[in-house]
């Protein structure tokens, strides 16, 4: 055994754990975490982000960069940024990835919608005068965020504040592991869809209101309901993730 930035595994176990964070950061990119031309966040971010340490990552990174996926720049405007094309063999990679974990991905976004729908109901069963104001102060946020990554920040410490409205440590817990198991896997847009982008942002906004809404008038039924439903974004942001990724495939196998 031995340790690396705070991860103890078996040196055998060091390749295997690279190619799952190389396999889980392409599949970020796939699904539009980062779109082309965006900088991926720093080292130190990722790390916490992925569970593993720095030097994991900094494999993962450098495997990348030999597949052509990401670029690395020097410089004070430096960092490393996703490649605006993707090589042939990475995009019928991501398409073989679509196909062999599609089951995967429906069992877990089935999760993520029941275990949110489950607290959206203790939030609106639960929720305190402080609750609310943090719930409502967070939304007001949301919708004043610029789109992209500051939206999506926006819409993750909404959601928190209607997970802390529970007021259920276990069920919260189970959530967040849940979630940080799909950590960078989980979905965000259709890579390099930026109208789609903007389209669900919209769409998000307008059912994070109604699920404030219902919470606010302690309503635990409609708040169960349409927090499940809400989530259910992440799944048809995979499937028309996965139908992009297969037309991709199908042109550069041409």
């Amino acid at each position: 055994m031995k340790e690396i930035d705070g991860e103890l595994m078996a040196e055998t176990d060091d390749a295997s754990l690279v190619e799952r964070v190389t396999e889980r950061l392409i599949t970020a990119v796939a699904v539009g975490e980062f779109l082309p031309g965006t900088r991926l966040p720093p080292e130190r971010d990722l790390s916490p982000l992925l569970g593993v340490g720095r030097t994991t990552v900094r494999a993962a990174l450098d495997e990348l960069s030999a597949r052509g996926l990401i670029e690395k720049r020097r410089g004070r405007a430096g960092g490393t940024f996703v490649a605006q094309e993707w090589p042939a063999s990475v995009v019928v990679g991501v398409d073989r990835w679509f196909a062999e974990r599609w089951d995967d991905l429906v069992d877990a976004c089935t999760a993520s919608s029941l275990l949110h729908s489950s607290l959206a109901r203790l939030a609106a069963e639960r929720r305190t005068d402080a609750d609310i104001a943090t719930m409502q102060d967070n939304l007001a946020a949301f919708h004043a965020a610029e789109s992209g990554d500051a939206k999506q920040r926006a819409d993750s410490l909404l959601h928190l504040s209607i997970i802390d409205a529970a007021h259920n440590t276990a069920l919260r817990e189970i959530l967040l592991d849940h979630e940080r198991h799909l950590s960078l896997s989980a979905p965000a847009h259709p890579w390099g869809d930026r109208e789609s982008h903007r389209r669900m942002e919209s769409r998000a906004g307008r059912e994070h209101d109604a699920i404030v809404a219902a919470i606010v008038r302690s309503t635990p039924d409609d708040a169960a309901e349409l927090a499940r439903r809400h989530v259910q974004i992440d799944l048809e942001l995979f499937a028309e993730a996965r139908e992009f990724a297969r037309q991709r495939a199908a042109a550069a196998r041409d």
